[in-house]
């Protein structure tokens, strides 16, 4: 059996509002506004009770959940706090940072860690978060087409002395990125999203980690899917870490 791993989402951010989703009403209810020092304690109790990660979402402020700090500044912050965990972003929006740039700052970041950056990434799914900062949505394969070729550029730029690239979104020239990731080849590739037509396809071609959701019926039929790319890719499926997000409420009654 595979060994399985446990991480801790950070509360991060807060629902706004009288009507949360039920997954964080309990969390608004004790904490209504956003408590870094919840999250600092949070992050050095998993590391304390040996867990293997701790995650950050990546979202801009938005009317339902108005506090949110920005993702790479408080895994950096948390870089700086602990000492063994690991420490992912679940998961980035593509869409908020060109990924040349999005390269040097996780292999920066990596490097400052001493190693444990989980590099997770997604096309972008709160397009309230773009358009009312003046940013495009694109289609939603757009969106995907666009991680696709962002995930080649990091890892290129991860690998490589220097890099061109010429895409159909991103265009680079003889471009260099230092210092390189400590983990070799490169971080962790976790690609968040369930997409069975694109999504999954460039998980199959690109990620060392798959994050989707859904019932037991959903994930196993993902999997399958996922396995068919696969198996038309020439790689090996069992190479894939699959991931998922389950909320755990812990009650002294189950009232």
């Amino acid at each position: 059996m595979a060994d399985l791993n446990f991480g801790v989402m950070l509360p991060v951010m807060i629902p706004s509002g009288p009507r949360p989703r039920p997954l964080y009403s309990a969390l608004q209810y004790r904490y209504p506004r956003l408590d870094l020092d919840l999250v600092k304690e949070s992050a050095l109790e998993a590391e304390r009770l040996g867990y293997h990660s701790v995650w950050v979402s990546d979202h801009l402020s938005r009317a339902a959940c108005k506090e949110r700090p920005e993702c790479w500044t408080v895994m950096t912050w948390l870089a700086g706090l602990t000492r063994r965990i690991r420490i992912g972003s679940m998961v980035l929006c593509n869409l908020y940072r060109h990924p040349a740039l999005l390269a040097k700052m996780a292999s920066t970041l990596d490097v400052v860690s001493g190693g444990r950056l989980e590099f997770g990434i997604g096309a972008c799914w709160s397009e309230d978060e773009c358009t009312d900062r003046g940013m495009d949505w694109p289609p939603n394969a757009v969106r995907l087409r666009m991680m696709r070729e962002a995930v080649e550029i990091c890892k290129s730029l991860w690998t490589q002395e220097t890099t061109t690239y010429k895409g159909r979104y991103y265009q680079l020239k003889d471009v260099y990125s230092e210092p390189k990731p400590l983990q070799k080849p490169h971080p962790p590739i976790m690609i968040g999203g369930s997409g069975e037509r694109l999504t999954l396809k460039i998980v199959a071609r690109h990620a060392d980690k798959s994050n989707f959701g859904g019932s037991l019926g959903d994930l196993k039929r993902r999997m399958n899917v996922l396995r068919r790319y696969c198996e038309r890719m020439g790689r090996d499926y069992d190479s894939i870490e699959k991931t998922s997000n389950v909320a755990v409420v812990i009650h002294e009654t189950e009232e």
